[in-house]
């Protein structure tokens, strides 16, 4: 009986450990399953429908190929929500990031009076050293901040085109701002005068890139007169103003429109400009025309505040009474005015002392007239020398006595004007002060009448007559590209530039070929050229291909030594490349040596450069 009770027992007890392992194994699987249950839907709602879920007793395992390493963290911590985070499994793998789309390259580049900085992202394949090195260059001794970072994708076709663009708007603007992208460059530029802007708008126009936009917007700082001048006048010549200025547009419209009122006819030539002496200054302007218009013509000069106003001859006293006392009146407080009626000359009067200069077309200055004393005669023979040069000086003055007060003035006043013109004459007499002429300056005539009003005062009488001439004009009247590579193509068409036999050396009686290129050069602005070298196609292909490289880079050197801006130039030899004529013969050999000038144009990206065959070697190679 003990021995049955005991077995009994023992039965009792592996029958209750074979219960609760079926009993644990049937808890854990209902634990697997409704995780991975649990943790498969929550995927599927949070877009992860690329993942498996497997369970492996209270584990779960994730599988699948997500598509980045971000949205497999993010799996991940999806799992984790719904079980303990130290029972997921990661089995996942991350799709090949192969497919990356290449970053945008951009540059900022900032110059100013402190240095140049550089900001941005290019390629691994740009050169650094060589845009280091021409950074530095046109830094001119000025601090560079490189912060530039690469990326190892590839170049676009445009960038360097956009970037050579770009660095060559840098070196001709001093204080810029210019942004580079593979499909457009924007420049942001002050320049220090109206003229100065019209300048490098135009350089900057010529060499755009193409298949890259271009963007310029060059700011030029108000210019600040002092004294501040306008000088108006209607007479039987017509209405003009002699000079003009405003402080702003909508008073320059103002004194516009009171003009077109009482006549004036053209393009105003008046300067907006700072330095106005008050506020109501287009007040005054406006309401001293009304009364020139109200006296039937005559002159008004305002420097400053000071207004100076002149009938014409033969105006009724009771007239001019009334009008000058009205604008008086009307005036603002600020401004002073001084009012004048000329009188009729007496008949049989002698007529007035004179002086006069004369500007020729080829710049021989002539003097002729009177002068008081010798030192007088000596001065004005120097400062003309000053102003147009010691050889282009004639003298043909007089010293008298008798003439008036303040001639000397008067006289070096003239002298000063001329040198406004590009040719004409002045003529000093001591009522009247007249100049006549043309000129390349556009702001001429109201130059010259700030300088008279300056040397003589604001009641000096003067006429004007001076007539711009875009031709004279050194900044408009720069040749185009097409007009230098013409000007190269007369100077080389019966003469050729030779090399000595199997050298790059040119020889001593063709430099004077290369001083009159480099000289067409200098007057030519921010020209791409490439010097192109050519052989026949005797001896080797590789020794034919070195010559001509030497070639052309000896015509670029001697160019280069005359102080031609060569930076945009490029030599090239080509060696026995395009022939123009057969080798077959000796003449044929003499024409394939030779050395082209390649003016390269946006235009001709597409089809062959401009080219122009300008130099030609010796016979011998």
């Amino acid at each position: 009986m003990r021995l049955s009770a005991l077995f009994l027992r023992i039965g009792v007890f592996v029958f209750a450990a074979l219960v609760s392992v079926f009993a644990a194994k049937a808890t854990v699987a209902v634990v697997e399953d409704r995780s991975v249950v649990s943790v498969r839907e929550t995927l599927i709602d949070r877009g992860y429908d690329w993942t498996s879920v497997l369970g492996d007793g209270l584990q779960v395992i994730l599988e699948g190929q997500a598509p980045t390493e971000a949205t497999r963290f993010r799996a991940i911590s999806a799992a984790g929500s719904i079980v303990d985070a130290s029972r997921v499994i990661d089995n996942m793998g991350v799709a090949e990031s192969a497919n990356f789309a290449a970053p945008d390259f951009v540059v900022e580049i900032l110059r100013n009076d402190s240095g140049v900085s550089l900001i941005g992202l290019i390629p691994t394949a740009t050169d650094r050293e060589a845009l280091a090195a021409r950074i530095t260059s046109l830094a001119k001794g000025q601090p560079v901040t490189d912060l530039l970072e690469t990326a190892d994708y590839p170049m676009p076709d445009t960038w360097r085109p956009a970037m050579n663009y770009a660095l060559r708007a840098l070196e001709i603007l001093p204080r810029s701002k210019i942004s580079v992208k593979a499909d457009r460059v924007t420049v942001n530029a002050i320049s220090d005068s109206a003229a100065e802007k019209s300048r490098l708008e135009t350089s900057l126009a010529r060499n755009k890139p193409e298949g890259v936009r271009i963007g310029v917007t060059i700011s030029a700082p108000r210019p600040v007169i002092s004294p501040y001048t306008i000088r108006f006048t209607k007479d039987a010549e017509g209405v003009r103003f002699d000079a003009c200025a405003a402080d702003s547009p909508q008073a320059e419209g103002a004194i516009v429109a009171a003009a077109i009122a009482v006549g004036f006819v053209g393009k105003s030539n008046c300067v907006q400009a700072l330095g106005v002496p008050s506020r109501t200054w287009s007040a005054a302007v406006v309401k001293s025309i009304n009364a020139v218009e109200a006296l039937g013509g005559g002159t008004f000069t305002i420097s400053d505040t000071d207004i100076s106003l002149s009938a014409l001859e033969g105006t009724d006293q009771v007239t001019f009474d009334t009008v000058v006392g009205e604008l008086e009146n009307a005036l603002p407080d600020v401004f002073a005015l001084a009012a004048e009626l000329p009188t009729a000359p007496q008949a049989g009067a002698v007529g007035p002392p004179q002086f006069s200069a004369t500007l020729g077309p080829e710049g021989a200055v002539q003097l002729r007239g009177r002068v008081p004393d010798d030192l007088v005669n000596v001065t004005a023979e120097n400062y003309a020398m000053a102003k147009f040069g010691q050889s282009k000086v004639t003298m043909g003055t007089r010293v008298v006595e008798g003439l008036p007060n303040g001639w000397p003035v008067r006289v070096l006043a003239s002298i000063d004007a001329l040198s406004k013109l590009s040719n004409g004459s002045v003529v000093v007499e001591p009522d009247l002060v007249t100049i006549k002429g043309n000129t390349g300056i556009p702001t001429a005539q109201a130059d010259i009448t700030g300088l008279l009003i300056e040397k003589l005062g604001q009641s000096a009488e003067f006429d004007i007559d001076v007539t711009y001439v875009k031709e004279l004009d050194p900044i408009a009247g720069l040749p185009t590209p097409e007009e230098c590579v013409a000007q190269i193509g007369s100077v080389t068409k019966d003469r050729k530039i030779l090399f000595d036999p199997g050298s790059a050396s040119i020889t001593v009686d063709t430099q004077p070929v290369v001083d009159d290129i480099a000289d067409i050069l200098k007057k030519c602005s921010n020209l791409r050229i490439q010097i192109a070298g050519y052989t026949d196609s005797q001896g080797g292909e590789d020794m034919n291909q070195q010559l001509s490289q030497q070639r052309a880079t000896a015509v670029l050197d001697a160019l280069r030594v005359r102080r031609v801006p060569v930076n945009t130039f490029e030599a090239v030899g080509y060696g026995e490349a395009d022939p123009i004529a057969t080798n077959d013969t000796e003449d044929g050999r003499e024409a394939n040596r030779r050395i082209e000038f390649k003016l390269i144009v946006p235009e001709a990206t597409a089809e062959e450069p401009t080219t122009l065959e300008a130099v030609e070697e010796t016979p011998s190679e």
